[in-house]
């Protein structure tokens, strides 16, 4: 943490864990209910697929709050599975955030900003619409890194507000569907079917960012203290709100007018409120996900400025502006956002960048493990809650996940394990000229 290039704005614990509240929220839970009905009809299953990757998310946070804390500096898993492994995992796990980690939910988002617009005003091109929120955000945030924290504070306060009356309004106003949610005999049976897997990839896209603070060590005040306070509060808000929010979506709208539909939101608004209000609805939340877009534009550029510093093939990434914003980085990850939002399709950018996502984060709990072995005296400020048991039922559940999507979902997970690939191969042409030592 002894940059002293390092922006003197310290961020705190409200502005962290809104951090990862709106990098959590957004994408996911607005657009992923409609794809996992087409499989599972049950309640129960339903509520239980968000419970799972909400437990999913909470040991990933405790096992991440543990290596944070021992090993306080900015970069997330590329700075810690540098340390642990080798360098060479360490820049591959750099490599896939900065090509996949940021810019294809920052794109999946932009995505899905674009069908909400447009389902309220037909005349919007989705794809334009995408783009321009892209380029107008990445303006705002090259310009201060103060402006950019504060923005994020309050527009995820107003997300969270939205959600809650979501779910009030579900509770309140709707006619109840008759879809039970106490489990009957079978239901048990569907928590393990390949439908179930298959809806956890979506589910766990929806909880991804319960690590997004980890990636800003070095900006946060105090990260040996605040850092595990500020992943574990995060992620137990999101937790609550996705149950909460799912049972209102079920409870209020039918299963049939939910199926395949990306705009998930704008359905059930229309169903609980009408035409007009739901139009209103459909507005709002178009606009709450530039939240999610905003905090992928702030984090993700922080990443790729720290493997500037250490890697000489990607030296020119390093440079900061003289307000401490790392603006190369951030065009990068701009240009990379933009090229997923004119080639893919939502559905192809979600497994693909999920799949690699989960790989890494996967590498990283076990890595809790092998450096409580390899290095038992390294100073530990704060020590996971539940170990070895939480980081172990993270790996099972995860582990579970991508031996499922690979089987099912080659085409993207290949090009998940290419674009890994192709990172190694940048690695070992770059190394010959190594300054630093990891």
């Amino acid at each position: 943490m002894s940059h002293s290039s390092a922006p003197i704005y310290k961020i705190g614990f409200y502005t962290g864990a809104a951090i990862v509240v709106a990098n959590m929220v957004g994408t996911g839970v607005f657009t992923s209910l409609g794809f996992q009905v087409l499989g599972i009809q049950s309640g129960f299953a339903l509520l239980m697929l968000w419970a799972v990757g909400g437990l999913i998310a909470l040991c990933g946070a405790l096992s991440y709050g543990e290596l944070a804390a021992a090993m306080p500096r900015s970069g997330g898993e590329y700075h810690y599975l540098s340390q642990i492994y080798h360098p060479a995992v360490g820049f591959l796990s750099g490599w896939v955030s900065a090509t996949v980690g940021f810019a294809a939910p920052t794109a999946l988002a932009s995505i899905a900003l674009g069908h909400y617009a447009a389902s309220v005003w037909p005349a919007l091109d989705p794809q334009t619409l995408s783009i321009v929120v892209v380029l107008g955000l990445t303006a705002i945030h090259a310009m201060s890194s103060k402006a950019g924290s504060q923005f994020q504070v309050v527009i995820t306060a107003i997300k969270v507000v939205v959600l809650v009356f979501f779910i009030g309004a579900g509770l309140v106003m709707a006619q109840p569907q008759p879809l039970a949610f106490l489990p009957v005999a079978t239901d048990w049976r569907q928590l393990l079917s390949p439908a179930f897997a298959v809806s956890l990839v979506y589910v766990s896209y929806a909880y991804s960012g319960w690590n997004a603070a980890v990636y800003l060590t070095g900006e946060v005040d105090q990260p040996q203290r605040n850092l595990p306070r500020i992943l574990l509060s995060g992620t137990a808000v999101v937790l609550c709100l996705y149950i909460g929010l799912n049972f209102a979506f079920l409870y209020s709208t039918p299963i049939s007018k939910l199926a395949g539909q990306l705009e998930v939101g704008y359905v059930v608004a229309n169903q609980i409120f009408g035409h007009s209000v739901g139009r209103l609805m459909g507005a709002v939340i178009a606009v709450l996900l530039i939240s999610t877009v905003s905090s992928m534009i702030f984090a993700g550029p922080r990443i790729v400025q720290v493997m500037g510093e250490d890697l000489t093939a990607l030296r020119f990434l390093a440079p900061r502006s003289s307000r401490g914003i790392p603006l190369r980085a951030m065009l990068l990850q701009t240009a990379l956002t933009l090229i997923f939002i004119l080639t893919s399709t939502f559905e192809q950018v979600l497994l693909y960048a999920g799949f690699v996502l989960s790989l890494f984060t996967f590498l990283t709990v076990l890595g809790l493990f092998v450096l409580r072995i390899r290095h038992p005296n390294l100073p530990r400020p704060y020590r996971t809650w539940g170990y070895p048991v939480t980081p172990l039922l993270f790996l099972a559940l995860s582990g579970w996940t991508l031996i499922f999507i690979l089987r099912d979902k080659p085409t993207e997970s290949l090009y998940g394990l290419a674009t890994v690939m192709v990172g190694l191969v940048i690695y070992f042409l770059g190394r010959n000229s190594r300054p630093v030592a990891a």
